[in-house]
Parts: C-alpha cells; structure tokens; sequence
C-alpha cells in the first residue's frame, strides 16, 4: 500500500512529460473554455436584443439540436478519417463563426435569425469535434498511460466548465458582449494550433472485424451503412452495453436532480437560496474532480464492471439521502461523495473503452453513448421538473430507484462483472 501511495503523484503527472499529450490537454481545455463563452455570449446577447427567455431557449435548442443530430456522423467520420484533422478543422471553423458573429454584433446589425443560424452551424460544427477529442488519446499516449491522461483530460474538462462560463461573464461585464464572441473565436483558434502541433501515431490494424463487416476488396460502406455497423457493434457486446446503459442512466439522473433537483432542494428543503445552489454545484464539481485525480493517481486495472455497478448503487444511495435528509452540512457531503464516485469511476469507464475498443470503431462506439447522453438529458429535465411538483422526495426516491435497477442489471451480468 504504501508503494502504491508513493507512486500515486508520479503516475498520475506521467503523461504531461510528452509533448503531443501536453498539447492535447491545452488544445481540449481551450476547446471547452471556447464552448462556455459561446453558452455565455448567446445568452446574454439574446436576451439584450429580445429580453426574452423562450427567445434565448430557441436559440440554444438551435445549437443543441444540430449538434445531437450529427454527433453520430462525426464519430463515424473519425473513425475513417484523422481525428486530428477533424478536430483542427471543426476548432477553426468554429473560430471563423464566432468572430463573424461577433464583429456583425459590434456593427450594431445583429438579428435573432443570425444568432439562431449561428448556434445551429456551431452546434454542428461542434458534433464533429466532441468524438474526435474522446478517442484521439490512445494514438497519443502508451496504453499503460490511457488512466492517468483520462484523469488529467477530465480535470481539465472540468476546470474548464467552471472558468469558461464564469470569465465569459467577466468579459461581457467590463466590455460589450459581442467581444466575448471574439474572445471566444481565439479560443478556438489556438486549440486549433495545439492540435496541428500534435503527432500521432498509425492506427492499430483491426483485430477482428464483427459479424456483418464486409471484406476489405469491397467498395466503401455508405456513411449510414457504417454508422449502422457502429449501433450494431456497441450493442453486440454485453460489457459495451452495459458501459453504455450506464452511462445513459447516469446522465437521466445527472441532468433532472443535478439542476431541477438542487435548484428545488436549495429553495423549498434547506431554505439558502441562490447562495446554497451554488454550494451544492460547487461541491458536486469539486468532488468529480477529487474523483478524476484520484482515480488517475490510483492507475492500475480494477475491476471496471464491478466500479460500474458500485457506482449506481452509491449514485442511488445518495439520491436516497438526499429525498430524506434536510440538513445542508449532510446534503454537502452527500453531493460531495457522489461527485466523488462520478470522477473516480469515469476514468476507469472512459479508458477501458479505449482499450478494448479497435481503433476503426472507436469514435462511433463513443458517439452513441454521447447521443444517448443527449437524449436522456431532456427527458430528465422534463420528468424531474414534473416530480419536483409533488416533492423532493418523490424526484429524489424515482431516480434512486432507477439507479438501483441499473446496478441490480449489472451485477447479473457476469462478463460485465469481469471487465477489466
């Protein structure tokens, strides 16, 4: 243990001595600071041409929208083409978008219409970066190195989630909001530089094709052919579906608790107002980055299906508390160690997909599980909005449930609980 623990510092920094990896983490860090100035800037321009709030929830449904759509054909044209070409292509693209936008906003001739047009294109744009950023990392790094650089990637996902939205309103406020579009537009354009910097090694030859994949002397699959091929891959596998099923799960019971859920239980439960939502948030992020280091310092290969089992039931057992208990000390630490699971477990999850996965289904195998994240979002939003309704307690016991089952699915699979 005590091996274990002094190596943990070392192992988790290992990945930041090479070069492309340091530059993948800076390129991914801008690329996400860049998508919270653009949530900030859109709002906050809206709503000063408009002042309306459906306006401003037809102008983000216009970026999510494109962006959910097309994620899957991002994925699968990651997986024939470089990923790294991709990723530089949609950083600059979206870099020529935001300083369109926010050189017509300072002209004084921005309309409602160009921002919509805009959000879808970036919503787009954008569905052809996220699957490329997540399965670029083993041509990047060794593979003994895929757990510590998953948790210094997530760490710094994370970091950027809090700072992009929060230095975008600071722009905003000592400028005008269009500048924050400009701002925005060098963020991309230097992770756009990053990545260029970035070499990466072949792709490895494909083990073996899975049922179905037509011979090599064959013509090309069609585009939807071979987003098909990816579907049917991930659903093939009982550990992929599992990874998978869990994942969905677990964004259900993110987005509804984690925004309607604390919003309801700061206001009608502990009675702190805006200031104790924002404990909660801030406890629930800085929890899910103690999760990711730790899990990153931790390396080694447990046992992933037992972690992804663990990590429902412990989801679950926090929902639980947190329908029952109406103290903001224990709800604090509730949310602190749920967070705490989320980091940790995700690391595993996340790299032993990168792993196990060939490199020429990669990216599509990861696209479906962020659609499938994309749809379970709204859907929670709604269901939690309607339980809130009737009590904290019903929102907080259904998701529980629903996690209980989830994990009850997962112990019953037995090569699902030997995952490696």
């Amino acid at each position: 243990m005590a091996t274990t623990l002094t190596g943990a510092g070392p192992r988790l920094w290992a990945p930041a001595r090479h070069r492309p990896f340091r530059l993948l983490w800076l390129g991914q860090s801008l690329s996400l600071l860049g998508d919270g100035f653009s949530v900030v800037a859109f709002s906050w321009i809206t709503l000063g041409l408009t002042g309306s709030t459906l306006t401003l929830g037809y102008v983000l449904a216009f970026q999510a929208v494109p962006r959910a759509l097309l994620t899957l054909v991002g994925g699968t044209l990651s997986d024939s083409w470089s990923t790294r070409t991709l990723m530089i292509a949609s950083s600059w693209t979206r870099a020529g978008l935001m300083a369109a936008v926010g050189l017509v906003g300072l002209t004084g001739h921005l309309t409602v219409w160009m921002l919509c047009a805009a959000a879808a294109a970036f919503g787009a744009v954008d569905a052809f970066f996220q699957p490329a950023r997540m399965s670029i990392l083993p041509s990047v790094v060794d593979e003994d190195l895929l757990t510590p650089a998953n948790a210094l990637l997530g760490a710094g996902t994370r970091t950027a989630a809090v700072l992009g939205p929060a230095v975008g309103g600071m722009v905003i406020a000592v400028t005008e909001a269009p500048v924050a579009f400009l701002v925005d537009a060098v963020c991309f354009v230097l992770c756009g530089l990053c990545v260029l910097g970035i070499r990466t090694r072949p792709r490895a030859p494909r083990a073996a094709a899975p049922a179905g994949a037509r011979p090599a002397a064959e013509a090309a699959p069609s585009l939807g052919a071979r987003i098909r091929e990816g579907v049917a891959f991930t659903w093939r596998d009982p550990r992929l579906r599992t990874v998978v099923a869990l994942d969905t799960a677990v964004n259900f019971c993110y987005a509804g608790p984690f925004t309607v859920g604390f919003a309801t239980l700061a206001d009608q439960v502990l009675r702190g107002g805006s200031a104790t939502l924002g404990v909660l948030n801030g406890s629930l992020a800085g929890g899910a980055m103690l999760g990711t280091l730790a899990g990153g310092a931790l390396g080694g290969r447990p046992r992933v299906g037992l972690l992804v089992a663990a990590l429902a039931g412990w989801l679950g057992a926090g929902m639980a508390v947190l329908g029952l208990v109406h103290s903001t000390p224990a709800v604090v630490a509730t949310v602190l160690a749920m967070g705490f699971a989320i980091g940790f477990q995700g690391v595993f999850g996340l790299s032993w997909i990168q792993r196990n996965i060939p490199s020429d289904v990669l990216s599509r195998v990861v696209s479906v599980d962020m659609v499938l994240g994309y749809a379970a979002a709204p859907l929670s939003l709604v269901v939690c909005g309607a339980l809130a309704r009737t009590s904290t307690f019903a929102l907080f016991a259904t998701v529980a449930a629903v996690l209980a089952v989830t994990a009850a699915a997962v112990l019953a699979s037995r090569a699902v609980r030997e995952m490696r």
